[in-house]
């Protein structure tokens, strides 16, 4: 079972950056896809970014301000979020979806981190 754990959320001024952190561990045959989703309060759950076997997708709203990458070895994605506006305050949520060591399909989820830009 694949876990994933979140961290670098936190306070920032607008204008100001973070980078976001998700490590995944335990077992599985293959991590296929891995992006981060956010909820700011009473929305529902978006998308921001995803990357899978090294293609990129983002959402119009972070385009040309967030970067997604990953570190196969370390099993860690990042989301580096530059030129933050108040509107990106959200928990953010780490996603892996792959293959698990029972050859079933998984998509696992993190606990989230908070995201607070003021203004």
């Amino acid at each position: 079972q694949v876990q994933l754990m979140e961290s670098g959320g936190g306070l920032v001024q607008a204008g100001g950056s973070l980078r976001l952190s998700c490590v995944a561990s335990g077992r599985s045959r293959s991590i296929n896809t891995m992006g981060w989703y956010r909820q700011a309060p009473e929305k529902q759950r978006e998308l921001v970014a995803v990357i899978s076997s090294g293609s990129t997708d983002y959402a119009d709203s972070v385009k040309g301000r967030f970067s997604i990458s990953r570190d196969n070895i370390k099993n860690t994605v990042y989301l580096q979020m530059n030129s933050l506006k108040p509107e990106d305050t959200a928990v953010y949520y780490c996603n892996a979806g792959g293959w698990g060591i029972n050859f079933l399909p998984f998509n696992a989820w993190g606990q989230g981190t908070l995201v607070t830009v003021s203004s």
